[in-house]
């Protein structure tokens, strides 16, 4: 068992926002707010961190690498981490650089990581050649999820569980690891998953990282839209309502698809929203917001 690094603040604040809840049709409504960790923007990518590099320092790694998407908020919070363990990181993100660093992209480099494009080829081969070629390397899986990364969750299962009653958890699916430890602590049954589209398919990325047994999963796949980067108008809808009722920002990939599948399901009973940050992204797509108002 990996003793998680003592990174961020803890226990992350359960707030309530009962203007979101009416507008809703919610009996009661917490933000669990994961964005306030105070690691690297928060999140939580660096919830799971505290674990994943624990694992890479028992190790003996000197150089953390690990994969995404331009805007991967894995890769954002990374950087943090190894800057904060006096590491050096490596990113291998997807695709082709664009003519200038935005969002997530910019404070990867402000933190001092070394990022290199994949272009075609998969981000996955990419670091596998990356860490081949330089000592003391350690891989931290795509999203930063794994079976060692996933007790972040189960830990903050117990840590919600002492801060409110509750009935469902309701939680962004992108590599698994957030959704697959929140069952783990809490059970199938307390969690509403909601996918991104950030791997062919979410429940199954969950259902990976799990024991045999550990029940029935309730994945909502009706947010993806196009895609993965798409932007989609409940996403817009959902934005536009958690800041115009509880000042509350989003951001459009990951927690804006949750606050819809939120407002979709509309589940009874007392819920969770889990805030699980991301909101660089936002900054890095504004363009898709011309006219929000």
């Amino acid at each position: 068992m990996v003793t998680p690094l003592p990174l961020g603040t803890f226990p992350t604040p359960l707030e309530e926002a009962p203007r979101l809840a009416a507008e809703l049709g919610l009996a009661q409504l917490w933000i669990k707010r994961d964005d306030l960790i105070g690691l690297g923007g928060g999140g939580n990518k660096a919830r799971k961190l505290r674990y994943s590099a624990a694992e890479a320092l028992a190790a003996g790694a000197t150089t953390l690498v690990t994969t995404g998407a331009p805007q991967s908020n894995h890769a954002r919070a990374t950087a943090a981490v190894a800057a904060r363990l006096g590491l050096g990181c490596v990113l291998v993100l997807a695709g082709e650089p664009d003519e200038r660093d935005t969002g997530n992209l910019l404070l990867d480099r402000l933190a001092g990581a070394e990022i290199v494009w994949a272009g075609e080829r998969p981000t996955g081969e990419v670091a596998a050649e990356e860490a081949a070629r330089r000592a003391g390397a350690f891989r931290i899986p795509f999203g930063g999820s794994s079976r060692t990364s996933m007790a972040a969750y189960a830990e903050c299962g117990r840590e919600l569980a002492g801060q409110a009653e509750f009935d469902r958890v309701v939680v962004a699916v992108g590599s698994g690891g957030t959704m697959a430890g929140l069952v783990a602590g809490l059970g199938a049954e307390r969690v509403l998953g909601v996918d991104t589209g950030a791997t062919p398919s979410g429940e199954e990325a969950v259902r990976a990282l799990l024991p045999e047994g550990a029940g029935v999963l309730t994945v909502d796949r009706g947010q993806i839209g196009a895609g993965y980067a798409s932007v989609t108008e409940p996403v817009r809808a959902a934005l536009r309502l958690a800041a115009r009722t509880e000042g509350l920002f989003l951001d459009p990939i990951y927690t804006g698809r949750a606050l819809a599948g939120l407002a979709a399901a509309r589940p009874g009973g007392r819920v969770v929203f889990l805030h699980s940050g991301g909101l660089p992204g936002l900054f890095a797509t504004a363009h898709e917001f011309r006219g929000i108002g």
